[in-house]
Order: structure tokens, then sequence, then C-alpha cells
């Protein structure tokens, strides 16, 4: 059995100086975690190694932005892609920012998308950027965004972080309130 940690949008420093103790707490025994993006800085990724070893997607605030010194932009690093594909087990999981649903992009359809940013099919998308915590199950695939443990929703406070188990080629994902 693999656990693996999921987070997203942690925005430090605009969110905050740290990520919050609880996901330390809750991500103990993971065997991974992957990082959706907006980190903001790599030092984000370098405390969750601490934990286990870490993957993470660029997302949109991972720029340098010139007139924000709170986004200084992350280096090259090997942890950091645009997208990337982790086989688990068997089972293949795309690692994106932003990936939107369906129904948010009516005129693409979701192998249109999956093609754009992905050269193997994922049987698992985990992706950020909306800052809002959900699961979404389609046929052959399941998209899943932790939300955020800092801005949930795009507000400041204690959000959400997510877990993905893998066994013998059974997925189970889940969402977890930070309190």
């Amino acid at each position: 059995m693999i656990r693996i940690g999921l987070i997203a949008d942690t925005h430090i420093p605009e969110a905050g100086d740290n990520i919050p103790e609880q996901v330390y707490e809750q991500f103990k025994g993971v065997d991974m975690i992957l990082h959706g993006g907006d980190t903001h800085v790599i030092e984000v990724l370098d405390w969750l190694e601490e934990i286990a070893p870490v993957l993470c997607a660029r997302g949109n605030g991972d720029y340098t932005h010139h007139n924000n010194p709170r986004r200084p932009g992350l280096p090259d690093d090997p942890r950091v892609k645009h997208s990337q594909i982790i086989e688990v087990q068997g089972v293949f999981i795309g690692l994106i920012h932003g990936f939107p649903l369906p129904h948010e992009l009516p005129y693409r359809t979701q192998n249109e998308l999956i093609d754009m940013h992905f050269e193997t099919r994922p049987d698992i998308i985990v992706c950020g950027d909306t800052h809002e915590a959900r699961v979404d199950t389609y046929p052959n695939l399941t998209v899943i965004n932790p939300g955020s443990p800092t801005l949930p929703n795009q507000v400041r406070g204690l959000g959400t972080i997510g877990f993905l188990t893998i066994d013998e080629g059974n997925i189970t994902t889940s969402i977890v309130q930070l309190e």
C-alpha cells in the first residue's frame, strides 16, 4: 500500500510565513507528497521533503513577479515541472497546477485537455489552482484538487489537504479539513 499526501496552493509567504503545523501532523507516515503548485518559494518543498519525497507542478504564481516580492518565483529544480506523470503500482498519476473540468471548457474534450499536458494517459490527475477542494470522478479518470491549507476558497484561514492511497491497483482518495 502506498499513501500519498496531496497539497496545493500554499502561497508562502503571501498566506503566512510557514505551512500550518497541522499539515506536518497529517502527512506523518506518507510515502510521497505531491504539491499541485503555487508554492511561491522553493523552501516549501524543502520543508515537506523532511517528511517524504516531494514532486511539484509549477503554478502560475511560481514564476517571477517583478512587482511582487512575495512571489519571487521558483528556480529550476528537478522536483518541479509544468506537468508530470508518476507511476505508482501501475497507476499513472498526472500532476499539474491548473486542470479545468470538462464543463469549464466546453470547447475542449477531456481527452484533448489530457493530450495537451501529458504524454501518458493518467488514471488520476492531481491539480490545484482553484483553492477549492474536490474530487471528480469520470469513466477511467479521477481528478482531485486538495484545495489549499492556507487560502481555502481564496480566503486566508486553515484549509484542506488530500490523500491518495493505492493498494494493488485500488485507488482511494480523501480530502481532510485541517483543524
